[in-house]
């Protein structure tokens, strides 16, 4: 059984920072990518970044230059350093790796809340 768990929301002032991380347990193949997601109230779940298992990294144009994603040397851990932080960025972010299901990543975890706000 695969369970992902995230951590690291919170409330934050616009400008300011937060670092997410994403911890995988159970067995799965290290080359799966991992995703994170997130999902404003009244919005569609949206795509913010990826890092596959050949370390390869990809954001949405809306988080470009303000967020990193990156993967612990064993794999088991996704980071997302969020800097730069606007109240357009609040929202639940979602973590999720596996193979695709009907277009879906497999393994999800509950999500962690971030809020932007002064």
């Amino acid at each position: 059984q695969v369970q992902l768990e995230e951590s690291g929301g919170g409330l934050v002032q616009p400008g300011g920072s937060l670092r997410l991380s994403c911890e995988v347990a159970g067995s799965i193949f290290s080359w799966y990518g991992m995703d994170w997601y997130r999902q404003a109230p009244g919005d569609e779940r949206e795509l913010v970044a990826t890092i596959t298992g050949g370390n390869i990294k990809t954001y949405a144009d809306s988080v470009e230059g303000r967020f990193t994603i990156s993967r612990d040397s064993d794999k088991s851990t996704v980071n997302l350093q969020m800097n730069n932080l606007t109240p357009e960025d609040t929202a639940v972010y979602y973590c999720a790796t596996g193979d695709f299901v009907l277009g879906r990543r497999r393994y999800w975890g509950q999500g962690t809340q971030v809020t932007v706000s002064s």
